[in-house]
């Protein structure tokens, strides 16, 4: 599966309007090819996500053992002979399945990948100078409805680089007085995973650099009782000091 950090091919960096297929991984999965829509069967489905979250050609017997793995060797080949069959009579371009490896082809633009590499883009810093992305790309996890394990590896190790670059964003915007883009940052970082506390820390600092001590108090009383009812823990040091003294401000209005 891919490494701490991915590398995107040339061809992937492309625009969405130079590139031939687009495929989504995020929320769904959806595959388009010239802007139309192609609706290949789950089999399909499997083995272009399987291809697509490994960033190096794949022998195709570790394909077929992997998604096949109830079945002997013969039959998993076969099994993906025909599917593979299927997936290029209705995309062509999609999978590139020259010699006994396959990976996606060469005009393929993969939206995971994409926010990956966004999301690396703010966590090393590289884009401090530059404009802020579209933070919405980190909004979604990669095939929420999906259960093999090598989806489940590769989600969770995503989930925790696009909330840590939620984070990031976060606090980006707040230094730099964009509160309505921060407060949505700190918040899709909190709805990813309710229990994180820091994220509920950077809403909460959203708040207080507004100068809205309420709203900063709702927030904290919200992750005090999620952390309370679900971990049975209280908040730590770091969060009570953000608020500390507010609760007496609030009661003597």
């Amino acid at each position: 599966m891919g490494g701490v950090r991915s590398s995107l091919r040339p061809s992937q960096r492309r625009s969405r309007r130079s590139c031939v297929v687009e495929l989504r991984l995020l929320s769904s999965f959806e595959l388009f090819d010239d802007g139309a829509r192609v609706a290949l069967p789950m089999s399909g489905q499997r083995l272009v996500a399987f291809v697509a979250l490994h960033e190096r050609p794949l022998r195709r017997d570790y394909v077929a053992g992997s998604l096949w793995p109830d079945t002997t060797d013969q039959q998993a080949a076969g099994n993906l002979r025909s599917t593979l069959w299927r997936v290029r009579r209705l995309s062509s371009a999609l999978l590139d399945a020259s010699g006994q490896r396959l990976q996606l082809g060469a005009d393929v633009l993969v939206d995971f990948r994409e926010a990956e590499r966004l999301a690396w883009r703010e966590l090393d810093g590289s884009a401090a100078n530059g404009e802020p992305c579209d933070q919405r790309v980190f909004a979604s996890d990669l095939l929420p409805d999906w259960y093999d394990d090598w989806v489940l590896l590769e989600r969770e190790r995503f989930r925790q680089i696009r909330l840590r670059a939620l984070d990031v964003l976060c606090d980006r915007h707040a230094r730099a007085g964009r509160i309505s883009q921060a407060l949505e940052a700190g918040l899709l970082s909190v709805a990813g995973e309710p229990l994180r506390e820091s994220a509920h820390r950077g809403v909460v600092r959203v708040h207080l650099s507004d100068a809205n001590t309420g709203e900063a108090l709702r927030q904290y009383r919200l992750c005090r009782k999620l952390l309370a009812e679900q971990l049975g823990v209280e908040p730590s040091e770091q969060m009570r000091q953000l608020v500390a003294g507010l609760e007496r401000v609030e009661t003597r209005r």
